[in-house]
């Protein structure tokens, strides 16, 4: 039998050009369009990834962000906070059994008890007063499960409407499904329809708060990527391989191959350079790695052929006055500990500053 494509996707497939037009009206190229070969083992379908990438990002700026922008205006930070922390707290029972199936018996008492406190004194879940307790929220997923026991996560997959995903972790989601509290506790009492209603709408909701909470998140990762789905794709795994590493690290450095990712690195970025006013020819820039990374590390000098390294010097211990001298001076403050609260924007540092700061850097 011949698969016959709906007015709705045939349409989105039209959309999906080489070029999307993205927030405030300015064409960027779809992830298809870059697609440059299957490079990345972890992602064998990536060209089909890209092109459910690209109908995600439309529905998603037709349907989603519209909604979830009108959830926003209509309901008041207040009621946000309350829903979301209801929504978690029916949570807490999959995540308890899970941290059962990983043997993580202090995780799964800590989850029994937030679970306990916050129905109990939070109001059936309305207020998180666990956590002022002392009791953080946990992870826990049969995903996870299945990766604390070793389980590789098989092919990266983007699913139409869910979103970046893994084979090992979309079985786990089906899985954790069966375990909605909601399904125990009441499913006996209730039609099959009704379950499902109540099933779905718990869902909607969610995913509507989740959109909600990231409009900005998304709107930088999206513009200030040179290629948004391999940005998307690393912050993802990295996300996920820290999940995985709570679990069981062991297992999780056996899973990943023993291998780290820089936290939000865009791979279609290339390193991340300061060029340095101090440097001879007009193609010179400076790679500056972690003066605390590793031992006998260099710092090279790397040229726009290739970036081979044109000058290897040890690399000097820095002193931590001259550190907090050089954050002041660039105007760079930490982060608050509140939460939601945005990062500061770095500041432009003055070229002859930097290069007095380079030159003195490499003075033994």
């Amino acid at each position: 039998m011949r698969a016959r494509l709906s007015m709705p996707m045939l349409l989105l497939l039209a959309a999906c050009g080489p070029t999307q037009v993205g927030r405030g009206g300015v064409e960027v190229p779809t992830a298809a369009s870059q697609y440059a070969g299957a490079n990345d083992p972890g992602d064998p379908l990536e060209r089909v990834n890209r092109h459910l990438y690209d109908i995600n990002t439309e529905l998603d700026e037709s349907i989603f962000r519209p909604i979830a922008e009108t959830y926003r205006g209509v309901v008041p930070e207040y009621g946000r906070t309350r829903i979301r922390l209801f929504l978690q707290n029916l949570g807490e029972p999959v995540i308890f059994a899970n941290n059962l199936l990983q043997l993580r018996f202090d995780a799964a008492g800590t989850t029994l008890g937030r679970f306990a406190m916050n129905t109990t004194l939070g109001g059936v879940g309305l207020f998180d007063v666990a956590t002022d307790q002392g009791l953080r929220r946990q992870t826990g997923d049969f995903g996870q499960t299945m990766a604390s026991y070793g389980m590789p996560g098989g092919p990266y997959l983007m699913l139409p409407i869910l979103g970046p995903s893994n084979m090992r972790d979309a079985i786990g989601d089906g899985v954790d499904g069966f375990g909605n509290p909601l399904q125990l506790a009441i499913g006996p009492y209730l039609t099959a329809y009704t379950l499902r209603t109540l099933n779905i709408t718990r869902g909607a909701i969610g995913g509507v708060d989740l959109r909600a909470e990231n409009l900005e998140t998304l709107d930088v990762l999206r513009a200030d990527s040179l290629d948004a789905y391999a940005r998307l794709r690393s912050v993802v795994r990295q996300r996920r391989d820290a999940d995985i590493m709570e679990a069981n690290p062991q297992a999780a450095r056996a899973v990943a191959g023993g291998g780290t990712h820089a936290v939000l690195d865009d791979p279609a970025a290339g390193p991340t350079v300061l060029d340095d006013p101090g440097a001879t020819g007009p193609s010179a820039v400076s790679v500056l790695d972690d003066p605390g990374t590793a031992s006998g590390a260099e710092l090279t000098t790397a040229t726009a052929t290739g970036r081979a390294p044109a000058l290897a010097l040890p690399r000097p211990r820095v002193a931590v006055e001259w550190a907090s001298q050089a954050l002041r001076q660039a105007d760079l403050n930490t982060p608050g500990e509140a939460a939601g609260e945005p990062l500061p924007q770095p500041a432009r540092v003055d070229g002859q500053w930097a290069g007095e700061v380079l030159r003195g850097a490499r003075t033994p």
